[in-house]
């Protein structure tokens, strides 16, 4: 990863390139081993910076997959996906899958890139009717949903936020590291009710590259490898009409059971999770439908301490994209490699046997998940002596 930082402005491919050639050096490859480029396009405003064209940039020759890769939040798994599956079938070889983001530029905070008005005609354009401008206003009415449906409390999206900041605290990369109370979590000024400053994502300049290739391969290479296990997606479709509860209920279970058939797991195998958490809420309902709770149950469950430090299903190791950095998928990814490779050093977790990453998109649209191991069967590693 290169770049996070909220003070320089710098062109989102520059960043991409660098994030390239990094990759490629902690996997040992050269220029000519890499026959496949997925470039993962952000939904903020610097997104024209980023096209086919970085392959020319970056000087790779002869591809055999290139590809621009746009799925909203989901789009970093979906590009692991697709390279993987390419990998498998033999369309290429070694695939350097890529995020870069620059929303902070001078003179322009970052809500004015990701609260841009995406589509003004139709059903779609209701909501910027209605002044539903930006993720933070959906995404609270998700959120004041599941407090009139369950009984959650604001103190439960603090406690989403303040472990999440325990975390951080142990990651030198992470962009907040001091302490958070309750009483600062509650004191802060509201984004969009119920949600609070500490709610909401930490958009950074940056990017972050990682290489898919072949198993075999990679057991040469520079680096222990990090395996795939499985993965899924999942697109409800969900109208927007009454009846319908996209709030409570995301694609999340369809793509869990795709994901976790493949890997030949059980939700209860999983030893980390790493999950997009742009907005608190996030965090709390992806751990519903996932089954590490029951339907209304996130918030005690989180509050309880099991997802922090020494808790029983540490999340967001790194701080996630609250207290970390906010590079959409590649910020769970990330972390979710660093663990399974053990190199998280004093946040790293004793069990990484199985990782769990997540991407969310749009308004709970879209979900993927990967299942990572430093085992390539993580299933027998679990049931050897």
């Amino acid at each position: 990863m290169v770049g996070l930082t909220r003070d320089t402005p710098g062109p989102a491919d520059n960043l991409a390139c660098q994030a390239v050639l990094a990759a490629m050096a902690d996997a040992g490859l050269d220029h000519a081993d890499v026959d496949g480029l997925i470039v993962c396009r952000s939904g903020a405003a610097s997104e024209s910076d980023l096209g086919l064209a970085l392959q020319r940039t970056l000087a790779l020759r002869d591809l055999s997959l290139l590809q621009v890769l746009h799925g909203e939040g989901t789009s970093v798994v979906q590009a692991v996906q697709t390279a993987a599956m390419a990998v498998h079938h033999g369309a290429a070889r070694q695939v350097a899958v890529v995020f870069a983001d620059a929303p902070m530029q001078a003179g322009r905070p970052a809500s004015k890139s990701f609260g841009r008005i995406k589509s003004s005609r139709g059903i779609g354009g209701l909501r910027y009717a209605a002044g539903l401008f930006g993720g933070a206003s959906v995404h609270a009415l998700a959120a004041r949903r599941h407090m009139e449906v369950f009984g959650t409390r604001e103190e439960h999206f603090g406690a989403v936020a303040i472990h999440t900041r325990r975390w951080a605290m142990m990651n030198p990369q992470a962009v907040l590291r001091d302490a958070l109370t309750m009483e600062e979590y509650l004191a802060a000024r509201w984004i969009a009710e119920p949600l609070r400053l500490y709610d909401c994502a930490m958009p950074v300049n940056g990017a972050i590259a990682v290489i898919v290739g072949d198993a075999t391969r990679a057991a040469t290479d520079a680096h222990e490898p990090v395996y795939i296990l499985g993965f899924g997606q999942g697109h409800p479709g969900t109208p927007e009409r009454r009846g319908f509860e996209p709030e409570l209920h995301s694609g999340a279970a369809h793509a869990r059971d795709i994901a976790f058939d493949m890997a030949g797991l059980a939700v209860r195998d999983v030893d980390l999770c790493q999950i997009y958490d742009a907005f608190s809420y996030m965090t709390l309902l992806t751990l519903e439908e996932y089954g590490f709770c029951r339907p209304g149950e996130g918030g005690a469950f989180i509050a309880s301490g099991a997802t922090g430090p020494g808790g029983s299903l540490p999340v967001n190791t790194g701080g996630g994209h609250l207290s970390g950095f906010y590079l959409q998928g590649m910020t769970p990814l990330a972390e979710g490699v660093i663990q399974a490779r053990g190199q998280a050093g004093e946040r790293q977790c004793a069990r990484h046997d199985v990782v769990l990453v997540t991407n969310e998109g749009g308004r709970f649209d879209h979900h993927a998940c990967v299942l990572l191991s430093p085992h390539r069967d993580a299933q027998a590693r679990r049931n050897s002596p």
